[in-house]
């Protein structure tokens, strides 16, 4: 049997086990699976797109779940959204503005670019004295907040500066030797600074093209930046695409798939990265969100499609072990790993009257544990949902097989499943030379867990259409002499 290899439509079509296509398909250890449903959280919808959400934790471990739109800040309370906005009003943002936030110690804190810097340590944010409108916030070792592509009085907008604020002190941004505030630029490389991210000690400063990595040093220079060797052609293409794999970093860049470990990146795309620039959005690229599912080992990366007006409608899945791709699509307005508060029987009111008002998540789900984590999403109606409810509808398209030689016959075809999908059909697909257009063959129902296609032809292809939920890990065709030229 040919073991399969996963969403690869950038290799030699005859490669075996490659799926040349696939839809809602997903890696797992073992081989692949039918990508989750949806499961809608009895969280309330946002009452706008959502900009960013995030699970925060704060040092007694008790969580804090945010969600911010252009103009609000909200947090989760039972099943509905409690505006936390400075003040009960409004922010400005803009038509791109995104939140990033962070967790200082007990404090929580958020920011846009376009309005002042946000921190909470119970109930509604406040504006932070002195800092800088920021893009991007981190909370970095040694007990300091950075801020990365800001704006503010002194230095004006500067796309490729960065802030710390006094160490400890997250209300004190005034540069000064004596409480280590600092700021400066990075230069080496043209360009603003798309995204930052900790690993381990460091902080990681990525531009379009070019990485920095940043030391605490001490005063007076503080955080002191070295632009990585070779990471020219390297770097992130927004300020969401990218995600900690623990101890490392997945960053989606300009023209490939990186992992980066703090010593230089090293490409992990040449079976999809082709395919990425060729079907997605040139121009909201930069919008590309990854979150790492944990649990599963899985960096969801979501999208906008070549043909979006600007939603993230496509989904790429690599696992971090096998290292392999999958595909799936659902709309995202955000991401995030969604940690569960815990819900116990007593409990069970506050999200519904009755048990058959509860919301239609299984009761296995890491949904209801406590502090059980599965990978969610904001959708187009600006709910919370997670990808955790069994899988429907998928199919995968297999590599082509033959020889440019001799033609064959088809006489079947077989799956090695894992968990058997709740029905299935295979349709055949054949050609006489390697680069002639396909010709459609015989569509056939699973039957003893074969498929019994039958057509002839130098080369074969299969699509393989699933409904339910299913895992496989290898598939085999019988192919029979049928004569020669």
């Amino acid at each position: 049997m040919d073991k399969l290899l996963g969403f690869a439509p950038n290799v030699d079509p005859t490669t075996p086990g490659a799926m040349l296509d696939c839809e809602h398909i997903i890696p797992f250890e073992a081989g692949f699976a039918g990508a989750p449903n949806a499961a809608t959280t009895p969280a309330d919808a946002l009452p706008a797109e959502c900009r960013g959400a995030v699970v925060l934790t704060k040092l007694d471990d008790t969580r804090r779940l945010f969600a911010g739109t252009q103009t609000k800040l909200y947090e989760l309370s039972g099943t509905a959204w409690t505006d936390r906005s400075a003040g009960g009003g409004s922010y400005t943002g803009s038509v791109d503005s995104r939140w990033s936030f962070c967790q200082f110690g007990d404090t929580s804190m958020a920011s846009n670019l376009v309005d002042a810097m946000q921190q909470s340590t119970t109930g509604a944010f406040a504006a932070v004295p002195t800092a800088p409108k920021a893009k991007i916030i981190v909370s970095a070792a040694n007990n300091f907040v950075l801020a990365f592509h800001t704006n503010e009085g002194t230095f004006g907008v500067a796309p490729d500066r960065w802030w710390c604020c006094a160490q400890s002190n997250q209300n004190d941004w005034v540069p000064a030797v004596a409480t280590s505030a600092n700021t400066g630029r990075l230069i080496a490389t043209p360009g603003s600074i798309q995204a930052a991210m900790t690993l381990g000690d460091y902080v990681i400063a990525y531009k379009s093209r070019g990485i920095f990595v940043g030391t605490y040093v001490g005063s007076p220079v503080v955080w002191q930046w070295a632009l990585v060797p070779g990471s020219n052609d390297a770097g992130c293409v927004g300020q969401e695409a990218l995600c900690d794999l623990g101890g490392v970093h997945f960053v989606v860049g300009a023209d490939d798939f990186w992992l980066f470990d703090g010593s230089r990146p090293t490409s992990i795309g040449a079976e999809v990265r082709d395919w990425f620039r060729l079907n997605s959005s040139e121009t909201y690229r930069f919008r590309t969100r990854c979150t790492y599912d944990q649990p599963r080992r899985l960096v969801w990366i979501n999208f906008a499609s070549r043909d979006s007006t600007g939603q993230l409608d496509r989904c790429m899945v690599y696992n971090t072990t096998t290292k392999r791709f999958g595909l799936t699509h659902h709309i995202s307005e955000a991401t995030l790993l969604y940690t569960a508060p815990g819900v116990t029987i007593d409990g069970l009111d506050a999200y519904a009257s009755t048990i058959d008002g509860l919301p239609t998540v299984p009761f296995d789900s890491a949904y209801w544990l406590s502090g059980g984590r599965a990978f969610a999403h904001f959708d187009e109606l600006h709910r919370l949902v997670l990808r955790n409810a069994a899988a429907t509808n998928s199919s995968y398209t297999t590599n082509d097989m033959g020889d440019d030689d001799l033609v064959t016959m088809l006489d079947g075809v077989r799956i090695r499943f894992h968990i058997e999908p709740t029905s299935a059909t295979c349709t055949g697909f054949w050609k006489m030379t390697p680069g002639a257009a396909l010709q459609s063959g015989p569509t056939e129902a699973m039957y003893d867990g074969e498929f019994q296609v039958r057509q002839s032809g130098r080369f074969h292809r299969l699509r393989f259409d699933f409904v339910g939920p299913h895992r496989e890990g290898a598939h085999k065709a019988k192919l029979n002499p049928d004569g020669e030229r």
